[in-house]
């Protein structure tokens, strides 16, 4: 009491290096799960000078990478048992958007057989996802 008395006043100073810490630390761990965080399937979409649609955040997405490897949404299956997956979304969930999104390197038939699914399953609206094209450029 006798040392506070003399200056006689009390120091009024936030201390700040907790603060900052915590912050540290929390800027750390984001930096580290922020590229966990993506999702989807790496392709390399074909470029089309479309128009880009307005699309609802729930879709569902068929995805066909360079390998020919087939993932519904994030969930990898194979070409015989996509059109089963689709039947049975489909019966839950009749008006259900579908999006096409294939790799350029994919066989034509690879895709056509997936639209046939998709189409064989009861869906009437499937959108095929590309990149836009750039001004004076080649596809």
């Amino acid at each position: 009491m006798a040392g506070s008395s003399q200056h006689g006043s009390l120091m009024s100073e936030i201390n700040v290096t907790p603060f900052v810490d915590v912050m540290l630390v929390l800027l750390i761990i984001f930096m580290v799960t922020a590229p966990l965080m993506m999702q989807g399937v790496n392709v390399d979409l074909p470029e089309t000078s479309a128009q880009a649609m307005e699309s609802e955040e729930d879709n569902l997405v068929i995805t066909v990478n360079k390998d020919g490897e087939i993932f519904l949404n994030e969930y990898k299956t194979d070409v015989d048992a996509l059109m089963d997956r689709l039947s049975r979304i489909y019966a839950v969930r009749p008006d259900q958007r579908v999006y096409l999104q294939a790799d350029r390197a994919v066989p034509y038939g690879l895709v056509a057989r997936v639209m046939a699914d998709v189409k064989a399953s009861g869906f009437s609206r499937l959108g095929v996802v590309t990149t836009p094209q750039e001004k004076g450029g080649k596809s």
